[in-house]
């Protein structure tokens, strides 16, 4: 767009406004948008551009196609015919209102927040954490690797989209959405301050060699740290109040530890865990949760996973879903190596981006092709491709019908 002198002013009055802002507003323990760095230059550098770096990569994070694809991802329940529970798309929306309210009471960078929360789950697989499991038995299997959403999540922001030249994401966010993990509950989160472009390339580069790598990792920035609580804070309560309407438990099961401290109900229970991170990190360079409501979570915690996420009622599937991501991934292996353009692989991904993203493997992992492109699936595309792949095609009412 070109632009005259008045509106040049005009943009340059925006910008210097909004760092006064930052300055004003923001905690010195926040990262400010002019801490941005980004791998590759921009056409516009963010020093003049009206949109602050982090609230830019939100706008890229939400026309993205993986972010698209959030609107058919498990969350938890995978074959319940109820659509009243979690999906993925809501919960990442819940992951940003909780983390940018924490932020918002700490003085954070709520755009830094914001673009972190909504990308830190486009590596998740069809059948949510179950089919992670599935597609890194398979990486292992082929030798591979190793398979965890986060890493993946990365991999599609600064590998996958935009044809296979990525989104140019600023090192904040990226280092967020890796070091995301919310299966792990601390007392205490402080960020690695040391962290640059070669640290972080390191660390992406192991979740693909080294197993439970990702475990390891520690957000660069304080609000990376907001993210990774605030996801635990909008998965904890919210499974337990859809595994009640699924039947799966009563609200009295809930053991007194955790009713006493963070009450009852998935509202009680996120007004509970933000108010003490609120009260126990204001003003302080790391966040922390007071020892009375560590000890609740992890009780909510185990409860959980002994109650709904291991329940044998809802496990007795698995197999079949396993068998399913083993099917596709050596249907979609064979089509590839034997170079099968009919293939979906080719007509609904390879196809659409450039020759260099195919080039860049060798035959030996090569299959990890095939793992991006069942990683990217949304769960009724996964179920699709597979009765396609298993299900005989019917002939329609006569064979001029099917030759049609």
């Amino acid at each position: 767009m070109n632009i005259n002198e008045e509106q040049k002013r005009i943009f340059s009055e925006i910008i210097k406004n909004e760092h006064k802002r930052e300055i004003r507003t923001l905690s010195r323990f926040a990262c400010r948008s002019t801490e941005s760095k980004r791998y590759n230059k921009e056409d516009i550098p963010d020093r003049i551009n009206i949109r602050p770096s982090f609230f830019h990569d939100t706008d890229r994070i939400i026309h993205s196609k993986a972010y698209t694809r959030y609107i058919d991802k498990t969350q938890v329940f995978s074959l319940f015919d109820n659509d009243h529970i979690t999906h993925r798309v809501l919960h990442v929306q819940l992951v940003s209102k909780i983390a940018r309210m924490i932020g918002r009471c700490l003085r954070l960078n709520e755009d830094l927040i914001e673009a972190i929360s909504l990308a830190h789950d486009l590596g998740h697989v069809p059948y949510g954490h179950e089919g992670e499991r599935y597609l890194n038995e398979i990486c292992i299997e082929n030798s591979l690797g190793y398979f965890c959403h986060n890493a993946q999540s990365v991999k599609f922001l600064m590998e996958l989209e935009n044809r296979g030249k990525g989104l140019n994401l600023s090192l904040q966010v990226l280092d967020g959405v890796l070091s995301h993990n919310g299966e792990i509950i601390q007392a205490k989160y402080e960020p690695d301050k040391s962290k640059d472009w070669k640290k972080f390339f390191t660390e992406y580069e192991n979740c693909f060699k080294k197993n439970n790598f990702s475990r390891e990792l520690i957000p660069m920035t304080l609000e990376g740290c907001v993210v990774r609580i605030s996801d635990v804070i909008a998965y904890i309560g919210r499974d337990f109040e859809d595994a009640i309407k699924l039947k799966l438990i009563n609200r009295t099961d809930l053991p007194d530890e955790v009713t006493e401290v963070l009450g009852s109900n998935n509202s009680s229970i996120i007004n509970a865990l933000i108010s003490d991170i609120v009260i126990n990190s204001f003003d302080k360079p790391y966040l922390s949760l007071s020892n009375e409501t560590y000890s609740a979570l992890m009780t909510l915690m185990n409860f959980n996973y002994d109650k709904i996420y291991k329940n044998p009622v809802i496990k007795n599937e698995d197999d079949k879903i396993r068998n399913m991501f083993s099917t596709l991934y050596n249907k979609y292996s064979e089509e590839m190596n034997s170079a099968d353009k009919t293939s979906s692989i080719f007509r609904d991904y390879i196809d659409s981006y450039e020759k260099e993203y195919i080039e860049s493997y060798d035959d030996s992992d090569k299959g990890r092709i095939v793992v991006d492109y069942i990683s990217g699936m949304t769960d009724s595309y996964f179920n699709e491709s597979f009765e396609h792949a298993v299900l005989p095609k019917k002939f329609g009412r006569d064979i001029t019908v099917c030759e049609q």
